[in-house]
């Protein structure tokens, strides 16, 4: 009786199931496909062009406390060239526009604030520089990821219509079902990363923006003041 027992056991007891082969996120991206390189190669420009812009807004955020003081004095003191050397040795968008702005001393004052607005542009244009790029990913990255949705579907429709049997295996539906999955999570990915990012960037280069403005005004009131 016990010996049969085992015999029904063994017959309806599945056999145990085969451990899966592990997962990680280089086998997930080469079921992507070759829009998986693409959007790599975005997110690594993304990336590049994040750390390029702070880089450069960190620089132009550095400031002397001290720097619009002694432009003061010198300017008091009729020491144009001083006051212009100081400024290039400073070496940042505020100095440049306040140094156009002495160039001009002697002329009406709506003309000096005309220059330093035609350098305060360049300036701005210059901290922008790059942005169009990242929020392009943001808004491509997204759409190359359910574009590789479609052809990941189109490949699993096509794989079935080559199967004569009748019967639908699991691996005429894997491959496109893969593709489809995996290149929709990475273009998300990607554009959250950069849309974050760009976001950011322009929070950071309005604070600068305003930093400008303020200098602008420090110095045509410098100039309105007696002597």
């Amino acid at each position: 009786m016990n010996n049969l027992m085992l015999v029904l056991l063994q017959i309806v007891a599945p056999e145990p199931a085969p451990a899966a082969e592990g997962m990680n996120l280089w086998t997930m991206a080469t079921y992507g496909g070759p829009i998986m390189i693409v959007l790599a190669i975005m997110l690594a420009l993304a990336v590049y062009m994040f750390i390029e812009r702070m880089t450069t807004l960190k620089h132009a955020m550095q400031e002397d406390n001290s720097f619009m003081n002694r432009i003061k004095d010198y300017i008091y003191d009729g020491k144009i060239e001083a006051a212009r050397k100081l400024c290039r040795e400073t070496d940042s968008p505020a100095s440049r526009m306040v140094d156009k702005g002495i160039s001009r001393l002697g002329r009406p004052m709506n003309d000096v604030l005309v220059a330093i607005e035609n350098v305060g542009n360049l300036e701005i244009a210059n901290l922008e520089k790059g942005l169009v790029i990242m929020a392009s990913i943001a808004g491509g990255a997204p759409m190359l990821g359910f574009l590789g949705t479609v052809t990941g579907m189109v490949t699993t429709f096509y794989n079935m219509s080559l199967n004569n049997t009748g019967t639908i295996q699991l691996q005429d539906l894997s491959q496109g079902m893969y593709q489809a999955m995996v290149t929709t999570i990475a273009g998300l990915i990607v554009g959250i990363i950069a849309y974050f990012g760009y976001n950011y960037l322009i929070s950071r280069v309005d604070s600068v923006v305003r930093k400008l403005e303020a200098r602008t005004m420090e110095f045509l009131d410098l100039l309105n003041e007696p002597a």
